[in-house]
């Protein structure tokens, strides 16, 4: 029989409903097995200001979140009453402008680590937050410099006590002008330069996506230097759904293949009258 594009049509619709009635179809037969999902939820308490942490602690055991985080030593029991944890803890006063990059800020930023990672770790947390600094006329490759003589001393610390310092990187162009780690590459030569698994990287999706975007191929290549995951919506920093750009859903999963056991940390501000219906809705999409 001459083979036409209808003859090969019905064919394949023959095949089609074959599957149908009850033998398995070729897209079927061959879809991969699917794994759990190897990391844990957390939410930033900041995105919840307008409710006291103890009702945030309350809607994040009803949701089935692990933790709140961007917290204070004094904040820490209150999360622990309800057998929760603070995934990310707050670092220095000092914030995001004043960082490691600038050697005139080093010595506070030093001591007040030292104050933090043994408390930290008396509590079981498992990371710090730092962050590099704004850069203010400085060159990239000196800031990083200055960033791995900085951390040296509180590294060190970190390994003793079995904490790891994650530095967030951040948007320089919407949020944050003129902060330094803006971008994966700057932040993983600044991790191979310090040289140790109790430092890491805080990839913030949403930040990355406005600098760079190419996230779910970055997040494969620079995985091993990943140590905490924030979301957001784009544009606006609002849920996580389809009113925004990026697929979270496939995010996550990405995220999931990689072997990550740490925490993603929901850091979208809600816009709609329910806060908490945006949160749990925000969990849900990243239970992959």
């Amino acid at each position: 029989m001459k083979i036409t594009r209808r003859n090969a049509l019905k064919s394949l619709a023959g095949i089609t409903l074959t599957g149908t009635f009850g033998l398995p179809t070729l897209a079927k037969s061959h879809q991969p097995k699917k794994e759990k999902r190897t990391f844990k939820h957390s939410v930033c308490e900041w995105a919840y200001g307008d409710h006291s942490l103890e009702a945030i602690c309350k809607a994040a055991v009803n949701i089935g979140i692990d933790s709140i985080e961007l917290l204070n030593p004094d904040q820490w029991p209150v999360v622990q009453k309800y057998g929760l944890t603070c995934a990310m803890a707050n670092g220095s006063d000092y914030n995001i402008p004043k960082g490691f990059n600038n050697l005139e800020y080093h010595e506070k930023l030093q001591n007040d680590y030292a104050d933090l990672i043994p408390k930290a770790a008396e509590a079981g947390l498992p990371n710090i937050i730092c962050f590099s600094g704004n850069r203010e006329g400085m060159d990239d490759q000196v800031g990083l410099e200055h960033c791995a003589k900085g951390l040296e001393p509180v590294v060190k610390l970190a390994e003793e006590h079995d904490i790891t310092v994650c530095m967030e990187l951040l948007n320089s162009k919407v949020d944050h002008p003129d902060y330094m780690c803006d971008h994966t590459e700057w932040g993983v030569e600044l991790v191979d330069k310090v040289g140790s698994d109790r430092f890491k990287l805080l990839y913030d999706i949403y930040h990355m996506q406005i600098m760079e975007g190419d996230i779910i191929a970055t997040i494969r290549k620079y995985s091993n230097y990943i140590g905490h995951y924030h979301t957001g919506g784009v544009p606006g920093r609002n849920e996580i759904d389809d009113t925004q750009e990026l697929n979270y859903k496939a995010i996550m999963e990405a995220i999931s293949e990689t072997g990550f056991e740490g925490f993603v940390g929901q850091e979208f501000i809600p816009s709609r009258d329910d806060d908490f219906a945006s949160l749990r809705q925000g969990v849900e999409i990243c239970n992959v």
